[in-house]
C-alpha cells in the first residue's frame, strides 16, 4: 500500500474517533435532568414528541426538540411507572414510544474507544515491515550500476544525421566494422580496440555521434554518465563498474558509452590523502575491467570528456583507450550543413543558410540547434507562418548579445555617444586591411552592451599573423579613439573593449612571441578552464621584473594601437560622421548598406 494512502487511512480513523467522543460529549451535556412530575406534566400538555426507554433512564423529545432526561427504577417498566403518575392512557396513545437496552451512542462509542487503538497498532506495525522490506530491497540494489540500454528505433540517428566529422566517423565505421565481422579482424591476429575516447568541446556532438554509431552498428548500445558511478560509501562505485561491464558483456558484440568520463577518470593521488578514495577505486575498477577483457569478446567502450587534460594516464595509454577522436568546432562549410539539418524539419522561407554561417563562427552544433529554435521562436512571436533570414539573424545576436533592453531609453547625448563609438569601430575595421569585415553596426542595447560592431572572419583560419593581431586591436580601439576624437573625452562605454583589448596585448607577448622585446618565449603556465575555451588559469613562472617588463610592453601596444585607430579617424572623419548621422537616425545598419555609406573597398588605407 502507498505511504500517502496508509496516511489518510489513519486520519480518518482518528477523525471518526474524534467525533463520536465530541458527539457523545455534546449529546450527553444537552440534556437535561427533571422530574417525573414534570414529564408527567408535559405529557398531559401534549408537548412530548417521542420517548426513549433505557434500563433506568428515561429521555423525553418534546415538539419543540428539546431533550429531557430523568430516571426511575431499573426493575420498574415503564408503563407501572406512569400507572403510579396517574398519567391517562389516551395521552400516552399519541406517543412513540421506544425501548431500548442500552444507548446507541455509548455502544457505538464502546466500539470505537476497543478497537480503535488495535487498529492503529496493526497498521503501524505493518507500515513499519513494509518500509523494513523495501530498504532490504535497496540494500541489495546499491551496487547495481543503473545502466541502460539505448534503442536506436526510438530516435533513429545515423551518421547522415551527424554534420561534418568526417575523419571521426571513419575512425568510428573501423569499429562498427569490428563489432559485425570480428572474425576478419582476428584471424590475422588484429587486438580488439577496446576504448574510444572522444575528446571535443561541450556541444560539439560527442553524444550526438555515440547515439548514430549505435544505430549504424546495430548492436546492443548501453551507456551511462561518469556521475552515477560515484557514491558517498566506499566501494559502490567499484561494484556499479563491475555490474556495469558484467551487462554488456553478456549481450556482446556491444558497445558500453560512458559520458563525462571525467568525473571517475581524474588523475590519481592529486588533493588531500584518502579525500578521493571512493573515486579512486572506482578508477581501478575501470581500469581493471578495460585491461581484463578475454581477446575474443567484442565488447568496445565508447567515453565522451571535454577535459582529457586532467584524465589518468594509466586510463589513456594503448591496451585501454586505443583510440582517440578529436572532435572539433565546425567550419563554414560543416556549420552550412548543420544549419540545414536542423531548419529540415522547419516551414522556413529563403534563408541565405552561408550568411549564417559566416556569422556564426565559434558556434558549436549544440549552438546552431539553438540557433534554429530561437529563430522559430521569434517567428512564432511574431505571428509569422513561417521563419525568416531575419528571425535566423535577430537570433544570432541574442545568442552572442543578449535580447534588445527595449526599455533602454537613450537620452540625445547618450545617444550620439554611442553612434560615434560604434561607427569608429566600423571605420577603423572597414580601412585597415587584416581586421574582420564588419556584417552589421547597431546601436541597440543587448545584455551590457550599449551598442555593438559585429565582425565575422569571410573563412575559418588555424593560424593568424602579427600584423592582423595588431589591425584588430586597432578595431577593437577605434571607439575609444573615437570618443576621445569627436568629444576630447571618454565614457565608461569603452571598459570592455579595454578589458579585451589588454587580454589580446599579452597573448601578443606571453603565447604567441610576438613582442619586439621579448621575442620568441612563452611565459606563464596555462591551463585551460574548459576544452577549447579560451579561459584560463595562468600561473606565474617569471620573476616581477619580467612582470613589470611585460606590462610596460603591453602598455606600448596598446598606445600604438590607438594611435593607428585615431589616424584612420581623422583622415576619414567625413565617414565618421557622416556614419555616427545615419546610426542616430536608424539605428541599425546592415553590411550591404554600411558598404554603399563607406563607398570605398574594405582595406584601402594600408600604409598604417
Amino acid at each position: 500500500m502507498d505511504k500517502k494512502i496508509i496516511r489518510y487511512f489513519l486520519i480518518f480513523l482518528f477523525t471518526i474517533f474524534i467525533f463520536f467522543l465530541s458527539s457523545a460529549f455534546f449529546f450527553q451535556k444537552a440534556i437535561k435532568n427533571i422530574s417525573l412530575l414534570e414529564i408527567k406534566n408535559l405529557i398531559e400538555n401534549n408537548k412530548v414528541k417521542e420517548i426513549f426507554i433505557s434500563d433506568n433512564t428515561i429521555i423525553v423529545q418534546t415538539k419543540d426538540n428539546n431533550f429531557l432526561k430523568t430516571t426511575k427504577e431499573a426493575n420498574v417498566s415503564f408503563w407501572q411507572l406512569a400507572k403510579d403518575l396517574q398519567i391517562s392512557t389516551n395521552s400516552l396513545l399519541n406517543l412513540k414510544i421506544t425501548s431500548q437496552n442500552k444507548n446507541y451512542q455509548e455502544l457505538l462509542l464502546a466500539l470505537v474507544i476497543n478497537l480503535l487503538p488495535v487498529i492503529i497498532i496493526i497498521g503501524l506495525f505493518w507500515y513499519m515491515f513494509s518500509q523494513a522490506q523495501k530498504g532490504a530491497g535497496q540494500i541489495f540494489s546499491f551496487s547495481r550500476s543503473g545502466i541502460k540500454a539505448y534503442d536506436p528505433r526510438k530516435e533513429k540517428i545515423t551518421f547522415n544525421d551527424v554534420a561534418g566529422l568526417k575523419e571521426a566517423k571513419e575512425e568510428l565505421k573501423e569499429i562498427i566494422d569490428f563489432l559485425k565481422n570480428p572474425q576478419k579482424f582476428l584471424s590475422l591476429g588484429a587486438r580488439v580496440p577496446k576504448g574510444v575516447l572522444l575528446v571535443g568541446p561541450p556541444g560539439t556532438g560527442k553524444t550526438l555521434l555515440a547515439k548514430a554509431t549505435a544505430a549504424e552498428a546495430g548492436v546492443p548500445f548501453f551507456y551511462i554518465s561518469g556521475s552515477e558511478f560515484i557514491e558517498l560509501f566506499v566501494g559502490i562505485g567499484a561494484s556499479r563498474i563491475r555490474d556495469a561491464f558484467s551487462v554488456a558483456k553478456k549481450t556482446a558484440p556491444a558497445i558500453l558509452f560512458i559520458d563525462e568520463i571525467d568525473s571517475i577518470g581524474r588523475t590519481r593521488g592529486i588533493g588531500i590523502t584518502g579525500a578521493h578514495e571512493e573515486r579512486e577505486q572506482t578508477l581501478n575498477q575501470l581500469l581493471s575491467e578495460m585491461d581484463g577483457f578475454e581477446k575474443e569478446i567484442p565488447l568496445v567502450v565508447l567515453a565522451a570528456t571535454n577535459r582529457p587534460d586532467i584524465l589518468d594516464p594509466a586510463l589513456l595509454r594503448p591496451g585501454r583507450f586505443d583510440r582517440k577522436i578529436f572532435l572539433d568546432l565546425p567550419t563554414i562549410s560543416e556549420r552550412e550543413e548543420i544549419l540545414r539539418i536542423h531548419l529540415k524539419n522547419k516551414k522556413t522561407g529563403k534563408i541565405d543558410v552561408k550568411q549564417i554561417a559566416e556569422r556564426t563562427p565559434g558556434f558549436s552544433g549544440a549552438d546552431l540547434a539553438n540557433l534554429c529554435n530561437e529563430a522559430a521562436i521569434f517567428a512564432a512571436r511574431k505571428n509569422k507562418t513561417q521563419i525568416e533570414q531575419e528571425d535566423l539573424i535577430a537570433a544570432i545576436e541574442k545568442i552572442l548579445l543578449g535580447p534588445e533592453r527595449k526599455s533602454k531609453a537613450y537620452s540625445k547625448k547618450e545617444k550620439e555617444i554611442a553612434a560615434y563609438h560604434e561607427a569608429g569601430h566600423a571605420i577603423v575595421a572597414h580601412y585597415l586591411p587584416h581586421s574582420s569585415p564588419v556584417q552589421k553596426i547597431s546601436i541597440i542595447a543587448r545584455g551590457r552592451a550599449g551598442g555593438y560592431t559585429l565582425k565575422t572572419p569571410l573563412e575559418d583560419r588555424s593560424f593568424y599573423f602579427k600584423k592582423e593581431f595588431l589591425d584588430e586591436l586597432a578595431s577593437i580601439l577605434g571607439g575609444y579613439a573615437a570618443e576621445k576624437l569627436i568629444f576630447g573625452d571618454i565614457s565608461t562605454g569603452a571598459s570592455s573593449d579595454l578589458r579585451v583589448a589588454t587580454n589580446l596585448a599579452k597573448e601578443l607577448i606571453t603565447s604567441y612571441g610576438m613582442s619586439e622585446k621579448f621575442g620568441p618565449i612563452s611565459l606563464g603556465r596555462k591551463q585551460e578552464i574548459i576544452y577549447g575555451s579560451k579561459e584560463y588559469f595562468v600561473e606565474k613562472d617569471y620573476s616581477e621584473k619580467t612582470a613589470e617588463e611585460i606590462d610596460q610592453e603591453v602598455q606600448k601596444i596598446l598606445n600604438n594601437s590607438l594611435q593607428r585607430a585615431t589616424k584612420v579617424l581623422e583622415i576619414k572623419r567625413d565617414k565618421l560622421d557622416y556614419l555616427a548621422k545615419i546610426l542616430i537616425k536608424k539605428e541599425t545598419i546592415e553590411k550591404k548598406q554600411f558598404e554603399r555609406i563607406i563607398g570605398e573597398e574594405k582595406g584601402s588605407l594600408n600604409t598604417f
